[in-house]
């Protein structure tokens, strides 16, 4: 997968986590990184593994952006590239003399990505007016008081998972908020959906001869990836009535089959089971065949007295042994449990022997 790129090249005006990781996974399938610095350096240098996660593979300069001596080196380099990546707020490339019209003047084939929090246009003070896209009546809210210009505003990953609704589904079985350490907005909202955004415009430009500038907003990019909660919340609503809480709608612990288990060591035990056949086998595992037909592909809808009594008996079941042992007896069998490991523990095991510590992109393995 190295040498799918090569010949690609990428001016990195990123910072921070998104644009970098971004223009990581670009390096690691064989682009060339000319990574832009400002004149002091990056100040994400102080975080040395992280930097070094990031930012190994790229060619680095550094430039004054504010000195017209500076923007002439930054376009010397986009006159023959392919693409450009930037994580400024909106307008910055415009005062700086890189907006997409001076660029494309210069390099009519240029992809522009720019990773945003909140996108470049503004609905909020349409949507928030009282009436929603389809004509819905909700709650009026005092505008006085709230800035709608979603534009400008800052934001890091917590406050774009925030926005998303992503944050609020993170709750535990009690209702309390889980406070995430991976980055969800910034990888998946922002780095993820940047590099997609570059290889689709890398297409286009190839066909037409024309570039783009592309804008990606973080904060719509992680809203789209609920798909999941939103259909399952919708189809746990259409027999229950009622809109399911974050921890249980259809693949959020409420099914029997699809939760996770606690050990008699305080571990838990990731049971994915969603299919009849690994239900049944599950149960067999267990020693419970009279629970093999207790599934929801077998009618049995979940939240009922008899699927949380089935719920019961499993965790009584994983309750009375450590992690260790239902680690041995599942490696025996496959019906979709697995251990839920920590960082530590999944660094060692052999599923990631061959990957070295950084590799980004270990999840593309070429056959």
């Amino acid at each position: 997968m190295a040498d799918c790129l090569q010949g690609l090249r990428v001016v990195d005006l990123t910072r921070n986590l998104p644009g970098p990781f971004a223009t990581r996974l670009l390096a690691d399938l064989g682009a060339d990184i000319i990574k832009i610095e400002p004149k002091n350096g990056d100040p994400a240098s102080a975080f040395g593994e992280l930097f070094a996660a990031l930012n190994h593979g790229k060619t680095t300069e550094n430039h004054d952006f504010r000195d017209p001596k500076g923007i002439a080196a930054i376009k010397a380099h986009l006159k023959d590239a392919d693409v450009m990546l930037d994580s400024f707020r909106p307008g910055v490339l415009e005062g700086m003399g890189l907006d997409a019209k001076t660029l494309h003047a210069i390099n009519p084939k240029l992809v522009m990505v720019s990773i945003t929090g909140y996108g470049i246009t503004d609905k909020a003070s349409k949507s928030e007016s009282g009436t929603n896209h389809k004509g819905i009546k909700h709650k009026q809210i005092n505008h006085k008081r709230i800035n709608h210009d979603w534009v400008n505003k800052a934001g890091h990953d917590i406050n774009f998972m925030a926005m998303s609704g992503v944050l609020d589904q993170l709750k535990t079985a009690s209702g309390e908020q889980a406070m995430p350490n991976v980055q969800f907005a910034d990888l998946a909202g922002g780095s993820d959906t940047a590099v997609i955004a570059v290889l689709a415009a890398v297409f286009a430009a190839q066909r037409t001869g024309k570039g783009r500038h592309i804008v990606v907003s973080m904060t719509h990019s992680l809203y789209q990836h609920m798909v999941m909660p939103k259909a399952t919340g919708a189809l746990v609503k259409s027999f229950s009535g009622q809109q399911p809480a974050p921890h249980h709608d259809f693949l959020g612990g409420l099914l029997p089959c699809y939760r996770l288990y606690r050990t008699s060591d305080a571990r838990y035990m990731a049971v994915g089971s969603l299919e009849l056949k690994f239900w049944q086998g599950l149960c067999e595992v267990l020693d419970l065949s009279a629970l093999k037909n207790i599934h929801w592909q077998l009618g049995v809808m979940p939240n009922t007295s008899e699927s949380q009594a089935t719920a019961k008996a499993i965790s009584d079941k994983f309750a009375n042994q450590t992690l260790e042992h239902w680690q041995q007896v599942f490696a025996l069998v496959d019906v979709c449990v697995t251990p839920v490991l920590s960082l530590s523990e999944a660094k060692v095991h052999p599923l990631f022997a061959h990957q070295d510590e950084y590799d980004a992109t270990s999840g593309w393995q070429q056959v």
